[in-house]
């Protein structure tokens, strides 16, 4: 059994190990060679084995002078010095110490309502891996997801929530993306998109209209429609631009805008 990659650089597979098993008793010789069958380092030298012995060994990619190899495919052989026979382990392995680049759109400026009704719940990112490996979304520097699969092709998701999976409270929030290969090397995470959490916002909180006198407030939400209430009167309107009529009486008024939970309000000066 070998490694098929690692990386001294990284922190999943920062050694390659490398078992096998000898048959009879032997005295063995191990090292490494790269791609074109140059020995780059001896691993073990006149080591005597017993029969059926399985045999641990580990390479960290430097050479006897502490010179680390380059990047590349090597097989470890193994010399049975007692019976004159020289093997080439199949095993190959990828010493890999360049990290991966991922690939989103960018910038982008997304707005999400996680409430669960179906609207607008989540941010989807697809991306691109230049290698197979995973992909990692951060919230202003701080890891929230990393894909299972080792894909180059995928989706990230953002649902308003932290590291911890707490929800988010409405605002605008950063998010950077990185990948990491399968031998842990992780590459330089870079932002792409600010992504705002809002339920239902009006575009002014003080509005000034004469008594009994009609007025106009605009609403964002991803609700199809909202629910209002203003001075004991309550209604249901589609989202958008929404008209009311103020009270007949001089005085400040709150009107609230509601969607499932979530609420906005707004002064209504009545003079």
């Amino acid at each position: 059994r070998v490694d098929a990659v690692f990386s001294p650089d990284g922190k999943v597979k920062p050694v390659a190990h490398i078992r096998f098993r000898v048959r009879p008793a032997e005295r063995i010789d191990v090292w490494i060679q790269d791609s074109h069958g140059e020995k780059w380092t001896d691993l073990v030298t006149n080591r005597s084995v017993r029969a059926h012995q399985t045999v641990s060994l580990v390479w960290d990619s430097l050479n006897s002078s502490g010179i680390s190899a380059p990047d590349g495919t090597y097989q470890p052989v193994v010399k049975l010095l007692r019976s004159h026979r020289t093997i080439v382990l199949p095993s190959k392995i990828q010493l890999e110490t360049k990290p991966p680049t991922i690939t989103v759109k960018h910038p982008q400026y997304p707005i999400i309502s996680p409430d669960g009704d179906g609207h607008a719940d989540v941010f989807r990112i697809p991306y691109r891996l230049s290698a197979p490996g995973n992909a990692i979304l951060l919230l202003r520097g701080v890891q929230i997801e990393f894909t299972r699969c080792c894909k180059q092709t995928g989706e990230l998701v953002f649902a308003g929530r932290d590291q911890n999976g707490k929800k988010l409270p409405p605002g605008r929030y950063v998010l950077d993306v990185a990948a990491q290969d399968v031998a842990g090397n992780r590459s330089k995470a870079y932002p792409f998109a600010i992504a705002q959490i809002r339920f239902v916002v009006l575009a002014r909180d003080r509005v000034v209209v004469r008594p009994g006198g009609k007025f106009a407030l605009r609403v964002s939400t991803d609700a199809p429609t909202v629910h209002w209430s203003l001075h004991g009167r309550t209604g249901t309107q589609p989202r958008g631009t929404l008209h009311f009529r103020a009270p007949k009486a001089a005085g400040v008024y709150k009107l609230y805008v509601s969607v499932g939970s979530h609420a906005a309000v707004c002064s209504v000066v009545v003079a």
